[in-house]
């Protein structure tokens, strides 16, 4: 299945994506997307709602409006130098075991909102992600496992202000967690329709020059890695998001840095998922 939320701001409704194509609210049979759902066995539901014709379901607007297609996650956690090229474009050593940090879910927004360039910001740099979500409270996970804890796969832009992140101390977060700077979507690919999440290829264009192209088999950790080793530190909770890590390409690798500018366009894709594009704006 491809889940979907749809409509305003902090309003947003869910709904599918059909194998046609074809957008499909869901809101008179589910509340929404979020912690409650997938903790209580809605993916199931749903899969049976969908199976019966969607009863009660109603078509949406192709031009509707997308929000994120997972609400209110309680965690945003983050692979740091999880792919070889990017390690190396950053100067920096290979890690021996994952780089965590977090980005406040306050950053979340749709795939296609406007990325807000926050004042006094000059190195905004962009990293397309594949991204899960969890499909049940997971602690101590085994690797063998772990794919099993997962309710399905997103794209995510992992946006940073890499003076921020860089130049004022302590930890990434501060880089990573203004307002927008998390879109995700277009929709949640749940495992039976992406069964491999090592085999995926991914990319970013920047004004229509293409920026990154990576493969996610050249993960120095894989995704069930991952989910283990997080799982490890912290309770993972139903809905909460892990983005696994970016390829090489970004702004701040290049020589000399590019980085994006208000009007700049960024769009971003996997594989089996699908596409994400972002306007960059001033903070007014």
């Amino acid at each position: 299945m491809k889940l979907i939320r749809h409509g305003e701001p902090g309003r947003e409704c869910p709904g599918v994506i059909l194998p046609d194509g074809s957008l499909v609210d869901a809101s008179d049979e589910f509340r929404d997307f979020d912690e409650g759902f997938f903790a209580c066995g809605g993916l199931e539901s749903l899969q049976s709602w969908v199976a019966d014709g969607c009863l009660g379901g109603r078509a949406i607007a192709p031009e509707s409006r997308l929000g994120p297609p997972v609400a209110r996650p309680s965690k945003l956690v983050c692979v740091g130098k999880n792919y070889l090229d990017h390690a190396k474009e950053f100067g920096g050593e290979v890690p021996d075991e994952p780089v965590l940090f977090m980005k406040a879910t306050s950053a979340c927004c749709g795939p296609h909102d406007d990325v807000i360039l926050p004042q006094d910001c000059h190195k905004l740099d962009y990293e397309v992600e594949l991204a899960l979500v969890i499909s049940q409270t997971s602690r101590h996970v085994k690797e063998e496992d772990a794919l099993g804890h997962i309710a399905g796969y997103t794209v995510l832009c992992d946006y940073s202000e890499r003076t921020w992140q860089k130049e004022h101390s302590g930890q990434w977060v501060k880089g990573k967690s203004s307002d927008t700077f998390a879109p995700f979507g277009p929709c949640l690919v749940t495992p039976d329709e992406l069964t491999d999440p090592q085999s995926l290829c991914l990319w970013t264009k920047v004004n229509g020059e293409k920026r990154q192209n990576g493969w996610s088999g050249n993960m120095m950790f894989s995704v069930a890695y991952l989910v283990s080793y997080i799982s490890k530190f912290m309770t993972l909770l139903p809905g909460d998001i892990i983005a696994t890590g970016t390829p090489a390409g970004v702004g701040m690798g290049m020589d000399p840095p590019r980085y994006l500018s208000a009007g700049d366009q960024v769009e971003l894709g996997i594989e089996g998922i699908g596409t994400m594009r972002q306007r960059i704006i001033p903070e007014l």
